[in-house]
């Protein structure tokens, strides 16, 4: 099993608790509209060497992904499905039991595909996420999916699903950042063997004129996305950072030939001011 200090390869990946392999690094498509673009940057990121990638439905851009996926396949005999990873998450609207299981079925429609290797509850709607759950668990149980996990949820969230679940969650997948360290989740996370994967690595932009960060960077000679993403995968966290720029996409992946020190990874480790970019998941209204 690879660890994260060990990762030396775009392609190297995490065990999660069921014994499935995730890549440790992944193309997010977060606000990607359908389109030229959108295929364009799937296929940029497979050619390049990114196995994984990270979609929703409520991104509405699940036929685009679908489209680059087979376009890729279909280039490159030698890749099969089964080297991919492939991520979608279930909208809150369609949080139930019934209403998931055709949820699910929708997005593989979209995206052309036969199976997911992960699917996630997008949103740890209160009242609902118990009943998808134990759709996701079914959906997991018949082979329709390889993985099975959650997004934005807080520690109390898995703590209540816990309670009434037979699978613990694979994956949860939230926002995590330097000024959102997120470390009681990564405790109780490890405690339960749930894989902790970061949407919003990069605070979206918000932290490349950070000093702190701009000095680790000089001393590598790496960008400070480069730096944050390392940082990320040295605490043993999956990171997804989005782009549609191919140099960006190759620079993201460009994180594996180097290490931070113990000294950089306590002071990226102290901007954290717990502050987030995206909805609280105690307070969220859609």
């Amino acid at each position: 099993m690879t660890t994260a200090t060990t990762a030396k390869h775009l392609q190297d990946t995490t065990t999660l608790h069921n014994g499935v392999a995730m890549p440790w690094l992944g193309l997010g498509v977060f606000k990607v509209e359908e389109g030229q673009e959108l295929i364009d940057a799937v296929k940029e990121a497979i050619r390049f060497g990114y196995r994984s990638i990270d979609t929703a439905a409520i991104y509405n851009n699940e036929i685009g992904v679908g489209q680059a996926i087979r376009e890729a396949l279909a280039e490159t005999p030698s890749l099969k499905r089964e080297d991919l990873f492939i991520t979608s998450k279930v909208w809150n609207a369609d949080l139930g039991y019934e209403s998931t299981l055709a949820a699910f079925e929708t997005s593989l429609e979209k995206l052309g595909l036969e199976y997911l290797d992960l699917y996630l509850i997008h949103w740890p709607v209160k009242g609902k996420y118990k009943d998808a759950w134990r759709a996701l668990e079914q959906l997991y149980k018949a082979g329709r999916v390889r993985a099975i996990g959650v997004s934005n949820f807080h520690v109390h969230h898995l703590e209540d699903l816990l309670k009434d679940s037979e699978i613990v969650p694979m994956v949860n997948q939230v926002e995590l950042h330097p000024r959102l360290s997120q470390e009681e989740l990564i405790k109780f996370s490890a405690e339960h063997r749930i894989q902790m994967e970061a949407w919003s690595p990069l605070m979206q932009g918000q932290l490349l004129d950070n000093t702190t960060l701009q000095d680790i960077a000089a001393k590598h000679g790496k960008s400070i996305a480069q730096i944050i993403l390392r940082w990320d995968l040295q605490r043993g966290i999956v990171t997804i950072p989005k782009s549609t720029k191919a140099h960006r996409i190759a620079e993201n992946a460009s994180v594996f030939d180097f290490e931070l020190s113990a000294e950089d990874m306590q002071h990226i480790d102290g901007l954290n001011q717990n502050l987030r970019v995206g909805p609280d998941p105690d307070n969220f209204n859609f």
